[in-house]
């Protein structure tokens, strides 16, 4: 469930932190009446900390779809009183009485059928998805009146909730994997195992047509698919990621040796040749329990169904694909940090980075995992990332300022690319990767005191520990004689402090002595220092590798402003667009 958490004082934000701190919601302070109606159209439930009538007068013009509409819930501001006002059957009670267990407080809980019974006839446990939920109300109205009910095929759940179960009764429900009677109301198990092969680059579509004939052709619903499975040299395939995502279940993978064990009605020789197995369709679907639908083909892929005897639990059933989140944190400071790159280090279960930079998002812990490497185990940080999602986890690769940077993006692809000693496994090859772009220390420098960077850039290393010196100096007469605006990373050790003084050098030949240079320091900490001075007074001296260093072009331009504040700038040429 999508919720988004609001509050409008701040002895409530305690409460709010907490709340996404155990379940990861969106806040939002003090928003807006538009805004809090833009969020529950868009189907967001809606937990507020504060009185249940500012949610009430702001929703009441909204209020028109009991079916569609998402949660609402208000708290108290010390989390003791929860109260579900809208969307009870959606997950509002679920989720007030989630939220009141958070605190020891009280869920209010008013819907009659879960007063009654622990669960309404149109919130089925985990596992179950209601078929036709439009039966369900008049079913609910039946049961409270003293009806009781007739139940083909098998689901403790109801009277575990306390419903009647008779074979004289009148309300019938059905629990099957078959497609439902639009007039009888069903529940669909999540039993199905979709077990499937396909030939490397299938067009998805193939794929997704030969499942759903299949489903068709045996009567089968959908809706209990519980996963895809396959074989994990598979794990990269574009059709069969993108079948799960059609189904919106997850793909979950067995090696050669596992599916090897199975025993099938129809093994391939070819099949076993090529990927060391005799059966991929098959002995992936009978890995839910039993085999209901043998082996189907298309021109380029197979597809067989396995069915188990309860829901089935896919966290652990296989393994995942993994993933790698490449997230850059910007350079320190929490409000620089990009909300894509928040909601990765939220969802992923493992940290891997130089322990100063998993310092830097403490705040943003919660039960992950870190994976904590000293300055200049680059690679081997890298590897120990990839290998973690290979086993199917969600991993988070932190990098300082932005992935792409002179920071560890272009390591994890060089390494999904590299053979021989240094190749890394198969499965981690097959891991999904997804940067996260974050704030870039040039960015930052520049931000902050004007608006050095607003012509054309580059950017140089002046770390000569992975570019050769000579290449570094050929670098710097190019970018001072193409006058670009150039920010220096790595711009002076304890050991090699030489190169920064042979950049000024190189620059003071094509650009004047009087151009405008940004030096910043410890971005986005406690410790931040930028300011502005001039080529020629620049002393490298001042310079560690905690800094970064900005030398304008020869347009680039400085002054004081009324406040006191230096600021720099490189103009674009818009005097020249207005004709001035």
């Amino acid at each position: 469930m999508k919720f988004a958490i609001i509050y409008f004082n701040k002895a409530a934000e305690k409460i709010a932190r907490k709340i996404d701190e155990k379940m990861e919601g969106e806040i939002y302070f003090s928003p807006s009446k538009e805004t809090v109606q833009k969020l529950f159209n868009d189907g967001i439930s809606i937990v507020g900390i504060c009185a249940s009538g500012i949610l009430i007068r702001f929703l009441a013009p909204l209020i028109n779809d009991k079916q569609n509409e998402p949660a609402v819930i208000a708290i108290s501001n010390d989390g003791a009183n929860v109260v579900p006002l809208l969307g009870g059957h959606h997950g509002a009670n679920d989720l007030a009485q989630e939220i009141a267990d958070l605190f020891d407080g009280q869920a209010a809980i008013t819907t009659a059928s879960n007063v009654k019974f622990l669960c309404a006839l149109d919130e089925p446990p985990n596992g179950y998805i209601l078929a036709n939920a439009n039966l369900a109300k008049n079913a609910m109205v039946a049961v409270l009146n003293g009806a009781k009910i007739f139940l083909d095929g098998e689901a403790s759940w109801l009277k575990e909730a306390g419903y009647p179960i008779s074979k004289s009764g009148k309300v019938q429900i059905v629990i099957s994997e078959k497609t439902a009677d639009k007039n009888i109301l069903t529940y669909h198990p999540k039993t199905l195992i979709i077990g499937v092969g396909c030939e490397r680059y299938l067009p998805p579509k193939e794929l997704i047509n030969l499942v759903e004939n299949t489903l068709k052709n045996n009567n089968l619903s959908p809706l209990s698919i519980a996963a895809i499975a396959s074989i994990d040299v598979k794990a990269d395939e574009k059709a069969m990621n993108i079948l799960a995502e059609y189904f919106n279940v997850p793909l979950r993978l067995f090696s050669a040796d596992e599916l090897a064990k199975e025993i099938v009605p129809n093994p391939s020789k070819i099949v076993k040749a090529e990927v060391g197995t005799p059966s991929v369709a098959e002995a992936s679907a009978i890995k839910a329990g039993e085999l209901v639908v043998t082996k189907q083909k298309s021109k380029g892929a197979t597809c067989a169904i396995g069915k188990a005897n309860a829901p089935i639990d896919v966290e652990n059933f296989g393994r995942a694909r993994g993933i790698l989140h490449i997230v850059g944190i910007g350079p320190g400071e929490e409000n620089q940090r990009t909300l894509s790159a928040i909601k990765a280090l939220k969802k992923a279960k493992d940290w891997v980075g130089y322990g100063f930079y998993l310092d830097l998002v403490s705040d943003l812990k919660q039960q992950q995992i870190e994976h904590r490497f000293p300055l200049g185990d680059e690679e081997k940080r890298v590897r120990h990332a990839l290998e973690l999602a290979a086993n199917g986890k969600e991993v988070a690769l932190i990098c300082s300022g932005d992935g792409q940077i002179y920071a560890m993006a272009a390591l994890v692809f060089e390494l999904l690319e590299a053979t021989g000693k240094r190749a890394i496994s198969e499965n981690a090859k097959r891991v999904e990767i997804i940067s996260h772009a974050g704030i870039s220390a040039m960015q930052m420098a520049s931000n902050r005191v004007g608006a050095l960077l607003g012509h054309d850039f580059c950017a140089i290393s002046l770390s000569d520990l992975l570019t050769p010196r000579a290449a570094i100096l050929e670098r710097l007469e190019k970018a001072a004689k193409g006058d670009f605006v150039t920010a220096f990373y790595n711009p002076r050790s304890k050991t090699r402090t030489d190169l920064l003084d042979e950049a000024k050098r190189v620059f003071l030949k094509y650009r004047p002595s009087s151009t405008p240079i940004i030096i910043a320091r410890a971005l986005g900490r406690k410790e931040e220092k930028v300011r502005i001075l001039t080529l020629g007074e620049f002393e490298t001296s001042e310079v560690d590798m905690m800094s970064i260093v900005l030398f304008g072009s020869s347009n680039s331009k400085s002054f004081l402003r009324g406040d006191g504040e230096m600021v720099a700038f490189t103009p674009r040429g818009y005097d020249k667009k207005a004709g001035k």
